[in-house]
């Protein structure tokens, strides 16, 4: 039997009770649903004919005539046991996998030079060992949903048989977690090695469809081991010892848990080797930023008390020494400004939402937009410090900063005490001004890059932006980086992430179709809904190679709508930030709370209750 996977997204209004299962369109992939659909579009011609025509923009003004009680009868015929949504949310993100595996398998790969495809090998090797496997897969994940959404026997629903021909493929998973950290390695050494090489891989992060940083593909196979042991869990939990389900889901599970055993050893290593290669190639001033014992443990943004107001600096704290900088508008990169040693960082708590780091031969007062942040931030610090401490024997290579400008420079022991109180007398006179927001502009998915345009010290116009633009285009200066990675969207946002942040997103991943609406529209689009690194992309279909549009969410709130919102259809949540409001619709309350759940694990304020989950490092 063939399988037959094409998709006709409409996007447009939507005038059911709830998403239907037409409008998911992922399973029509053999004759006889293409026959169906067909039979279907005789009673529904006007929705045939906005499918025939493609719609693929806003709202449109037509809308399938279907009775109440036709919606109700077709609701009642589709599966609604847990075990049915858990093992669709199995298939779903299975299709974002295999793009991702295609992504670096096959777009990668065919940028590289013969000399480059031999030295990486092995990876390019695993690789297309886990894309046969997957798409094998796929194909038995999609033909089982078929059969369990009413066209099979009572025996079709379950996905523990299908889950367990599929384990065949956990020696190569369990070869590549034993390699990951050697093929990061021998990444970045091509990258700082070899001008090509670097200027390959530059340009490949900079086309659409690599829609994430190389380093952070490499996880995917590890992060896709963890995410079918969730979903087994839940499915050993929801089925009883007589389900038939249930021997099958289990033997999986005990296959896969010394695979994932072995991932959740190795993931905070690689994540924070992953995190120092990025930001090494996105800040400027200050060399050797990768080394073997140094840590990532948070970074942020945070205001910086100054003779000329409160300036808007990042904050990279690391396990042996505080950076910080700002952001250029020229080529996205940070510069960095000072430094502080870890060894020798001490912190004073201020009012409101101000504190004082000190170590070196610097000392700086800053203030963070919540209470809840600073805690964080102190308490980070604090921690780092005593942790160096009890490391006597720990001799990170420091390197000098280059171009470094120090905001503030420790004066002369005798000074010192007069110091401090004009310091405190600082703190008094822009105490009023703590509680401000950072001096960035409201994001939204329209495009990162064309915003916040702050320096610190003033707001560049349009033309002198487009002047610095060519002014580094003729210097033949490497393209600006991605805008929506996590430390671009914290310097946007004014947010923090962790390296604890970074983990817990790992393992909080979704793909599937959501109908999506604008604060003041008043028609829903139908669109295939990526979740992945702190970010929302959007596209079309699941087929589709390149995203519509993405929306990162640190700061952004997720919950339900409220009665302002006006919004009456079921299984609806909202994202908010500042004036942004974006209303998602999901099929079912299991995918609703699906949804609910990994979005708060990042749009969720971090506050001190946290701390020791994000502070393992």
């Amino acid at each position: 039997m063939s399988l037959d996977r094409r998709e006709h997204p409409t996007l447009g209004s939507d005038k059911s009770s709830s998403l239907s299962r037409s409008e998911a369109g992922t399973y029509d992939v053999i004759q006889a649903e293409i026959q169906h659909a067909k039979r279907h579009e005789l009673a529904t011609g006007q929705a045939a004919i906005v499918n025939t025509n493609g719609a693929v923009g806003g709202s449109t003004s037509g809308s399938m005539n279907t009775g109440d009680s036709d919606v109700e009868a077709k609701k009642r015929k589709w599966p609604t046991e847990k075990s049915y949504f858990l093992a669709k949310e199995l298939l779903m993100s299975e299709r974002t996998y295999k793009k991702d595996l295609e992504i670096l398998n096959t777009n990668f790969r065919r940028e590289l030079s013969e000399d480059d495809v031999e030295n990486l090998q092995p990876l390019f090797q695993m690789l297309e060992s886990m894309a046969q496997h997957h798409n094998n897969f796929l194909r038995d994940l999609e033909h089982r949903l078929v059969l369990w959404e009413g066209r099979g026997t009572h025996d079709s629903h379950r996905i523990g048989d299908v889950m367990l021909r599929n384990m065949a493929v956990l020696p190569i998973y369990d070869e590549y977690a034993q390699s990951h950290a050697e093929i990061l390695q021998c990444l970045n050494d091509m990258y700082e090695t070899d001008n090509r090489f670097q200027q390959i891989y530059k340009e490949f992060e900079q086309q659409k469809i690599c829609y994430l940083p190389i380093g952070e593909l490499l996880m995917k196979p590890l992060q896709r081991m963890l995410h079918y042991q969730l979903i087994l869990e839940r499915l050993c939990d929801f089925y009883t010892e007589e389900h038939l389900d249930s021997t099958d889901c289990q033997a999986v599970y005990q296959l896969l848990s010394r695979t994932t055993k072995q991932i959740r050893d190795l993931m905070p290593e690689s994540l924070n080797f992953i995190h120092l290669c990025e930001l090494q190639r996105d800040v400027q001033g200050f060399d050797k930023l990768v080394q073997s014992q140094r840590r990532l443990i948070r970074q942020g943004c945070l205001l910086k008390h100054s003779r000329r107001g409160l300036q808007q600096r990042m904050f990279f704290l690391f396990s042996d020494i505080l950076l910080y900088g700002c952001k250029s508008p020229i080529d996205q990169s940070f510069r960095i400004l000072g430094h502080v040693p870890v060894r020798s960082l001490l912190t004073e708590n201020g009012e409101h939402n101000s504190f004082s780091i000190f170590g070196g031969q610097c000392a700086i007062t800053v203030s963070a937009c919540t209470t809840a942040e600073k805690t964080l931030w102190l308490a980070e610090l604090s921690k780092a410090a005593a942790d160096i401490k009890n490391k006597p024997h720990t001799q990170l290579t420091l390197t000098n900063l280059k171009n470094c400008k120090k905001d503030n420079v420790m004066p002369s022991k005798k000074c010192f005490v007069n110091y401090l109180t004009s310091l405190y007398m600082k703190l008094q006179v822009f105490r009023q001004r703590c509680n401000a927001p950072a001096n960035v502009q409201a994001s939204s998915e329209e495009g990162l890059d064309l915003l916040g345009l702050t320096n610190g010290n003033s707001t560049l116009t349009a033309q002198q932006l487009l002047q610095q633009q060519q002014q580094a285009q003729q210097q033949n200066k490497t393209p600006p980086s991605r805008s929506n990675t996590a430390t671009h969207v914290c310097w946007h946002r004014g947010a923090t992430v962790g390296l604890g942040d970074h983990l817990i997103s790992a393992e909080n991943q979704l793909s599937g179709y959501l109908l999506r609406k604008f604060k003041n529209s008043s028609g829903w689009q139908k669109l295939w809904v990526v979740f992945t690194s702190f970010c929302l992309y959007f596209y079309k279909s699941y087929q589709d190679e390149v995203a519509l549009a993405s929306l990162p969410l640190l700061g952004y709130t997720v919950g339900p709508p409220g009665v302002q919102d006006a919004v009456q259809k079921e299984f609806v949540f909202k994202l908010s930030f500042k004036n942004h409001v974006y209303f998602f619709r999901a099929e079912s309350i299991h995918t609703y709370n699906r949804w609910l759940e990994v979005l708060r694990s990042t749009t969720q304020t971090q506050d001190f209750k946290n701390i020791h989950a994000s502070g393992h490092h």
